[in-house]
């Protein structure tokens, strides 16, 4: 009985290499290619149509010059500061977000881990 607790143990930080492995490999490789995709030639035309049309539609509704500048300079640094976000993750900067993100991951192991111990307790007690 010892040994086969301690196998599972074993097994447990065996799965656990594993999922940091693969999130370790591909959570980056998402977040370069999604990099890729917020920043390419057609995205940054896809932006500037976006901002123009949302400029125009403030202008058409009336709203001064002034403030509808300022509305759609925000709107596109929504954009920006996503890029900026993204970009820290990749290059590993450690920053509030970064910290949030990674500390998330961690959580959400922990509990699955947990649950699989629970489930594994619940099946030796039905045996």
């Amino acid at each position: 009985m010892i040994g086969e607790k301690g196998k599972g143990k074993k097994e447990d930080v065996e799965e656990l290499r594993e999922v940091l492995s693969v999130v370790s490999k591909e959570v980056p490789a998402l977040i370069k290619s999604i990099i890729g995709s917020v920043f390419s030639e057609e995205a940054g035309r896809d932006m500037g149509k976006a901002a123009a049309a949302f400029y125009k539609e403030l202008k058409d509704a009336g709203m001064p010059e002034e403030t509808a500048v300022k509305m759609t300079e925000n709107y596109v640094s929504v954009f920006t500061s996503l890029g900026d976000i993204m970009k820290k993750a990749v290059s590993g900067e450690k920053g509030v977000k970064g910290e949030e993100i990674g500390e998330e991951i961690s959580k959400r192991i922990k509990e699955k881990l947990a649950e699989k111990q629970r489930q594994k307790k619940e099946e030796e007690k039905e045996e």
